[in-house]
C-alpha cells in the first residue's frame, strides 16, 4: 500500500487497515513458523504497512490536537 492511497482512506478505514494488517502479518508469521514462506519478504512488507498506517493515524491525531489547541 501506497501512502498516497493510506492519506485517501477514512480514519475508519485506517483503523480497519491497520486490524486486517496486523491480523495478516500474524497468520504469515505462524505460517513461516510452520513451514518456510514462499516469498518470505512480504513479512517485512507486512509489517512496513502496519507502520506506515500506524504513521498516518499519528500524524491525523496529532494535527487534531493542533487545531483544538488553536
Amino acid at each position: 500500500m501506497k501512502n498516497a492511497d493510506i492519506r485517501a482512506l477514512s480514519l475508519e478505514e485506517l483503523n480497519q487497515q491497520v486490524k486486517t494488517e496486523k491480523a495478516s502479518g500474524q497468520t504469515l508469521r505462524f505460517a513461516h513458523a510452520i513451514s518456510p514462506l514462499e516469498n518470505p519478504i512480504r513479512l517485512k512488507q507486512s509489517r512496513k504497512n502496519v507502520a506506515r498506517l500506524l504513521t498516518e493515524l499519528t500524524r491525523r491525531e496529532n494535527e487534531q490536537a493542533n487545531n483544538t489547541a488553536n
